[in-house]
């Protein structure tokens, strides 16, 4: 269901700007399918890792709150990953600022320290290299050129990037 989302979110709009961009290339019906292939499997990477980056980075370098998502009530997959691992206890404090919307009682330290006692950011991290790895094969039989050298390090980019 998160994965879902996260496509009609993201991946979607990656997706079909692939597709586009093949069209008005001049892309052969392959070549535009794997792009838009290409572009899924981008926008699902590039999502799992903005939504890390909400819980990780600073206020400085996202230019709006951290934890932005937990306070709007939003679940990630960093979130959905520690829920399947973590105590009743653990759980109640993360749901309790899903349900509160803020971070009462319960600080973002805490949540931190839950998340990365079960490892939930470095398998969300794992995850985003995956789609990034599908999205650099999805590619694969298209000509060298700059464009597709490119295409190639873009997802590198994506799961890399700290802001």
């Amino acid at each position: 269901e998160h994965f879902d989302l996260i496509f009609r979110k993201t991946a979607c709009l990656f997706s079909v700007c692939m597709r586009l961009g093949a069209i008005l290339g001049g892309a052969t019906a392959e070549q535009e399918e794997a792009a838009g292939v290409y572009g899924r499997n981008l926008g699902m990477a590039f999502q799992i890792v903005d939504d890390v980056l909400d819980l990780t980075a600073s206020e400085n370098v996202l230019g709006k709150p951290v934890a932005s998502d937990l306070r709007e009530g939003k679940v990630t997959m960093s979130v959905i990953y520690a829920l399947e691992r973590c105590t009743p206890a653990e759980r109640e404090k993360i749901a309790t600022v899903l349900r509160e919307r803020a971070f009462n009682g319960v600080t973002h330290g805490d949540i931190l320290q839950i998340l990365n006692r079960y490892g939930a950011l470095e398998a969300a991290h794992a995850r985003a290299a995956q789609y990034a790895d599908a999205a650099r094969k999805a590619i694969c039989t298209f000509p060298d050129s700059e464009i597709k050298r490119a295409l190639l390090w873009a997802p590198d980019f994506v799961v890399a990037r700290e802001k």
